[in-house]
């Protein structure tokens, strides 16, 4: 048995009990245990909440529940409230856990412990983190540089599968509520950045975990055309925006 000593198991979940089930039951194969499951709904509807209640029964997590659909910055704010352990590991329910989560998991939890100036250890993306210097057993240092050219230094926090110190709210702020999920994202990154932040990466990123969404249950994230076309003229406007906007509102923007 892998027991994760002070630290919380955080899932949000939204209409996808099969998802959740999914993955509360690759952590049971796995044999990883933590000091407490947290998984915090969004207000899904009657009929997942009663399979949220049997799933419960079964994994015996404590749910936060919430009776209306209030999105994700509201759902991860009280789920991180309700966080008794020092550290959190934070994963949407539509991620998997593979075989090589354990180990690696165990190093990254050694490494919080030891830096305090450490704030997060990311351990899923799309893609690589761009500005990383090594810093031990597989993992990076992600380094801010505000003026770089490329954007996706903004993603300096991710929503994706992290382990972070439970006082995360308190050091950065509530995430905002009443904003679209990517939206939310986005502030986030910003009050990081803003509040010097530090955080590593891990350098096999796609080995730890695995999202999956079914047809039954899709992702519930949507983005809006000029965020996802891949257009060459629109894609052109798009960098040149985001590079305007992401500068501007690192350097000025006062999270709220």
């Amino acid at each position: 048995m892998e027991y994760f000593k002070n630290v919380s198991l955080l899932i949000t979940h939204y209409n996808r009990p099969k998802s959740l089930e999914r993955l509360l039951s690759t952590f049971e194969v796995l044999n990883c245990s933590f000091d407490e499951v947290i998984v915090s709904d969004d207000g899904s509807k009657s009929e997942h909440r009663i399979a949220l209640q049997n799933l419960q029964s079964r994994f015996l997590f404590r749910l936060i529940e919430s009776v209306n659909n209030r999105g994700l910055g509201n759902n991860l704010n009280k789920g991180q409230r309700a966080v008794n352990s020092t550290m959190t590991l934070y994963v949407q329910e539509d991620f998997v856990p593979t075989a090589m989560f354990p180990a690696s998991f165990r190093i990254a939890l050694d490494l919080l412990k030891k830096n305090q100036d450490l704030d997060i250890i990311r351990l899923y993306a799309y893609y690589a983190y761009p500005y990383l210097r090594p810093y031990a057993n597989g993992f990076s240092e992600m380094l801010i540089k505000p003026y770089s050219l490329n954007y996706t230094k903004i993603y300096y926090y991710s929503d994706h599968p992290h382990l972070r110190r439970s006082n995360f709210l308190e050091k950065f702020g509530d995430y905002q509520e009443g904003l679209a999920g990517d939206r939310t994202e986005y502030r986030m990154c910003l009050s990081f950045i803003q509040k010097k932040g530090k955080g590593l990466f891990y350098n096999n990123f796609k080995d730890l975990f695995v999202q999956e969404n079914s047809e039954t249950e899709p992702s519930t994230m949507t983005r809006t055309n000029f965020t996802s076309s891949v257009t060459p003229l629109i894609s052109a406007l798009r960098y040149v925006y985001r590079q305007v906007k992401y500068n501007f509102d690192i350097n000025f923007y006062k999270p709220k």
